[in-house]
């Protein structure tokens, strides 16, 4: 007898979880350190006009294409065009997330570490040279290993439990907090001295820097942050019921990411000019300014703390997400092997996460196109696989898809007029595509 596939509880645990994936490392790691490398407010500007022209779209997309099959990524491909090649876009999800999640899961074992560190007092200390501190961090290879160890065992414990038990049940509590602290974050850094040379710099658009470097990073960073491209979000909406509006869910997490974004920016460009750190200052940016930050509060190393671990909590909600594509694939949703497939691919992907962890250390001499292992993964991820996955997905929507179903998907729950939908159609079958195409051959210098 075939087992009933799990579903999220709630519209608001779906809103939630979703948001959770994209509300991760995505906003609040990596956008303040791109935005910074890549001129500031122009980019940023870049950036929300793709994440509502491309993202939203996509978005809706992969939450059609999961609900209208009520399979994972590789099988929902396989139900909705069968004897079709379109199943490789499933596949190239699951492998995408393999990739992401091999750097993603180092990055999340900084995030303990020092989560560790905040609360037994070791950060926020006398003669403590945050920069310093970083670099110690990511070059000690025993400390790193460790981090992604227990990164790794904290994403296999809550995602073998299961979707409502695991997944949905922790985003439901956790998710709020950290707006709640981000906002106290954002308040206190625009009252320090000089903060509005760096909102200047996040908001006043100077187009003098753009590249088309940058702009493909921004197309990336959409992607990136809104966790499309890899079809996470259509293993994630298989699980919705079907008294839940796609139009106004997807619309409501690209909201929280925008948000998120700006908060993630004006808590730290403020504190990046009046300490006098550089904006282009890379993937420790947060890590050195955040200490900075808090440094200034009373009882700074308690809100550091706390702050620092409903971060480690927004990047875990993250990898959740990618970590579910693999399983479910795997599984094909099925429950009794949930469990020891979780664990295997844990294993595995913990093994595979070693050399970028190693990429500041003992790999430091290790590059790949002139770049270390951790920086070309991320490139290939970011850059290529999610744009290449982004656009295949717009392309099967509107040419392979049974468009009654999709338009049935697109208005269901929901009294969005024709128009709207006329609208996001022509977005996905001519604008999106097109504008992936362009951006991607103007970076590969095809013209």
């Amino acid at each position: 007898m075939k087992q009933k596939t799990e579903q999220w509880s709630s519209k608001l645990g779906f809103i939630l979880s979703s948001a959770g994936a994209a509300i991760g490392l995505g906003a609040i790691w990596k956008f303040p350190y791109v935005t910074g490398m890549s001129g500031g407010g122009a980019f940023f500007l870049i950036f929300v006009l793709f994440t509502v022209l491309i993202g939203l779209p996509l978005l809706l997309a992969e939450f059609i294409i999961g609900r209208g099959s009520g399979k994972e990524a590789i099988s929902a491909y396989k139900k909705l065009a069968p004897k079709s090649v379109s199943i490789w876009i499933g596949r190239l999800g699951v492998v995408g997330c393999f990739l992401l999640l091999s750097f993603y899961s180092v990055v999340g074992g900084w995030v303990l570490i020092y989560s560790s560190m905040s609360v037994l007092g070791r950060i926020i200390a006398p003669q403590v040279e945050y920069g310093a501190l970083f670099e110690t961090v990511i070059g000690t290879p025993w400390i790193t290993i460790i981090g992604l160890f227990i990164f790794t065992l904290a994403n296999v414990i809550v995602v073998s439990s299961g979707i409502q038990a695991g997944i949905e049940k922790a985003n439901k509590y956790m998710m709020p907090l950290l707006f709640i602290f981000f906002l106290i974050l954002v308040v206190r850094a625009l009252t320090l001295d000089g903060a509005m040379e760096g909102v200047q710099f996040f908001l006043a658009p100077d187009f003098s820097n753009i590249t088309g470097d940058s702009i493909l990073y921004a197309l990336g960073q959409s992607f990136f942050s809104l966790a499309v491209g890899f079809s996470c979000m259509v293993t994630y909406s298989s699980y919705l019921k079907k008294d839940v509006s796609l139009p106004q869910s997807a619309g409501t997490v690209v909201s929280l990411n925008i948000l998120v974004s700006l908060l993630a920016g004006l808590a730290i460009f403020p504190v990046v000019f009046a300490f006098g750190y550089e904006p282009a200052e890379g993937p420790g940016l947060l890590f050195i300014v955040l200490p900075a930050i808090f440094s200034e509060i009373p009882f700074g190393s308690v809100f550091l703390a706390l702050f620092l671990l409903l971060f480690l909590f927004a990047t875990l909600t993250s990898s959740f997400s990618l970590y579910e594509i693999i399983v479910a694939a795997v599984t094909e949703n099925r429950k009794a092997r949930r469990k020891p497939t979780t664990w295997m691919i844990g294993l595995v992907i913990f093994a595979a996460a070693i050399p970028s962890a190693l990429a500041s250390s003992s790999l430091s001499n290790v590059l790949i196109f002139n770049q270390s292992i951790f920086d070309a993964t991320d490139f290939l991820v970011s850059n290529m696989m999610l744009p290449i996955g982004s656009f295949l997905i717009a392309i099967f929507i509107v040419r392979k898809m049974d468009q009654a179903l999709v338009k049935e998907e697109f208005h269901l729950a929901n009294g969005i007029s024709s128009n709207v939908y006329h609208i996001w159609h022509f977005l996905m079958k001519w604008i999106i595509p097109l504008t992936i195409v362009i951006v991607m051959f103007n970076t590969l210098g095809i013209w």
